[in-house]
């Protein structure tokens, strides 16, 4: 991995480069921001659990409150980034996205990382010390995305590609089945896709020996997250069936084709 300037560089085995452009310090702050309004307001649900606990003490209701308030932070801010591949509602809303510092999926140890050290971060008030990493880091890395090997990128909304450079042919056999294009798009990490789209448009670049093994390795991880019919897939080579992959992504779903696709 090769880091230039805002963005973080991927190179892979086969010599291909795909940039992640980083996400600055302010917009980061942003979708704190937007994060700290929702687990307000989710306090206030606390605050009314913890009411009758009120009778009991007020230190003791205090005290429960607050364990509570940072369980439900961490809880909130964690399963979050699990589930939505990196995002919480901040980062959706500011076009933000945790992804591994060398472009692999997040693992649930380093989501559960990140945030653990997220209280270090807030020290001493106002995330001054995750500020401060992040402003000194070469890749915008506050003290959690350290220890935990993440960084944070801006995933900025594509304009549709011109799908006509990849496609091989004017049918897709993929398509026809529409639940499981929609589990391909479900499953997609949008940081996959576009790997897939600039390995497509950059494929007469390749050798023929990384042409075949990059298409081999996309066309497994297509293949994994949704599954077609053996007898629609086995007709399919691995550059082929990336392509309709990627069509699948891409297209707004209208299109039924209608000749054979290629191989």
């Amino acid at each position: 991995m090769i880091d230039r300037g805002p963005a973080v560089t991927i190179r892979t085995p086969e010599g291909i480069e795909f940039s992640l452009p980083l996400a600055g310090p302010f917009s980061r702050m942003l979708a704190l921001a937007v994060d700290l309004c929702v687990i307000a307001m989710l306090g206030q649900v606390i605050e009314k659990i913890a009411a009758p606990l009120a009778i009991f003490g007020v230190d003791l209701a205090g005290a429960v409150r607050i364990v509570a308030y940072f369980g439900m932070s961490l809880v909130y801010a964690g399963l979050a980034e699990w589930m939505w591949r990196g995002q919480t509602v901040g980062k959706r809303l500011l076009g933000l996205r945790v992804v591994d510092a060398g472009g692999l999926r997040l693992e649930p140890a380093q989501v559960v990382v990140r945030n653990l050290l997220r209280f270090v971060d807030a020290l001493p008030a106002l995330y001054l010390t995750g500020g401060i990493a992040c402003v000194l880091s070469r890749r915008r890395q506050r003290l959690g995305d350290l220890a935990a090997g993440t960084v944070v990128i801006r995933t900025p909304k594509l304009a549709e590609p011109d799908l006509d450079q990849v496609a091989g042919s004017k049918y897709n056999s993929l398509v026809e089945d529409r639940r499981l294009a929609a589990r391909l798009r479900q499953k997609t990490s949008p940081e996959v896709a576009r790997v897939a789209l600039e390995t497509l448009l950059r494929r007469d670049q390749l050798s023929a020996g990384a042409r075949r093994e990059v298409f081999a390795d996309l066309a497994r991880y297509f293949r994994a997250a949704a599954p077609y019919p053996a007898e629609v897939a086995e007709q399919l080579s691995d550059e082929a069936y990336v392509r309709d992959a990627v069509e699948i992504l891409y297209r707004p779903e209208t299109r039924p084709s209608v000749t054979a696709s290629s191989t």
